[in-house]
């Protein structure tokens, strides 16, 4: 039987259930984080995975908020900067799903790796909204699951990728964070492969609905959006990865010059998710080759209200 994982607070900071090495090893994580985060992270989760090796393999639940838990394997690399609590994980859709607290919306979370924003987006101070996390991988979609049940199965969980169409593809890559099904691997999990746009031919979801759709899915980022035209004709926002190491801004190119979408970005100069018409910008915020930077994209009136209400918000301003 595995052991119960090991409990953090991060509003108060306590830590529970850890022996001595293992509290050792939380200091060493978030410090690690408070001094890599000067340099965009940048060798953080491999260090934080070569820690993780000497630590008894159990999870430590994270809470996020009063009514949010998350739970990983202790030292992943990838997710323990939660442990600096001054870390904040992509602090522009947080921005987002806060100021959407009272819009009835659905959350499609499309490569939720173990359903961060599903577990924060259906918690009572983010709205306790409807959240249907979709992830291909089998050792992830465990974990998922598990988030699942540990906030009380209140998120629909889907094991397939997205794309194009419907079909299937193999998943590549050593990363949890970064499994893809692009390229044209023979080796890897074979997994199903289905367009959003599927999620309302197979009546998962309804048209005429609000949808804020966050796709971190690795390189399908364009396939995704061909598959998901009638979904994103309505009252939907995309949320994109745009890669730091892409100098060509692959996917806010397509965005802006192959779709109806209007292409927004946060600009930390301005404080503000600015609406572009070219991509030079990105030039600038794009400053580091290691990480993702989020783009969104929507053609609703209704979202774009919501986004510009959002830059004008006093409170936002001073959170």
């Amino acid at each position: 039987m595995a052991p119960p994982p090991i409990q953090f607070d991060r509003a108060s900071g306590a830590l529970e259930g850890a022996n001595l090495w293992e509290r050792t090893a939380a200091l060493a994580l978030a410090t690690g984080s408070k001094i890599s985060s000067h340099f965009s992270h940048r060798g953080y989760n491999g260090c934080a995975n070569l820690l993780r090796k000497t630590l008894p393999e159990r999870n430590i639940a994270i809470k996020l908020n009063e009514d949010a838990t998350f739970e990983f394997p202790y030292g992943d690399g990838y997710w323990s900067k939660l442990l600096n609590r001054s870390y904040s994980y992509e602090d522009e859709l947080e921005l987002l799903f806060r100021h959407s607290r009272d819009v009835d919306y659905t959350l499609l979370d499309c490569g939720a790796n173990y359903g961060y924003w599903s577990v924060l987006v259906t918690s009572k101070p983010f709205g306790a909204h409807r959240a249907i996390a979709v992830e291909p991988s089998s050792d992830n979609f465990s974990k998922l699951a598990n988030n699942a049940r540990v906030n009380g199965n209140r998120f629909e969980t889907m094991k397939c990728a997205i794309g194009a169409t419907k079909g299937t593809a193999r998943l590549s890559g050593t990363k949890h964070e970064a499994f893809s099904i692009a390229g044209s691997a023979d080796r890897g999990e074979e997994v199903p492969v289905m367009a959003l746009d599927d999620l309302l031919d197979d009546g998962k979801i309804a048209p005429g609905g609000k949808y804020i759709i966050k796709l971190d899915v690795e390189g399908v980022e364009i396939d995704a959006i061909k598959g998901g035209t009638k979904l994103l004709a309505g009252d939907s926002v995309i949320i994109c990865e745009e890669h730091g190491n892409d100098p060509d801004h692959t996917v806010s190119r397509y965005i802006l010059e192959q779709t109806p979408l209007k292409l927004i970005v946060y600009d930390p100069r301005s404080d503000r998710l600015e609406t572009l018409n070219e991509l030079s910008i990105l030039d600038r915020i794009k400053v580091s080759s290691n990480i993702g930077y989020n783009v969104f994209g929507t053609s609703s009136a209704f979202w774009q209200e919501r986004i510009n209400a959002l830059n004008a918000s006093t409170t936002r301003r001073m959170q």
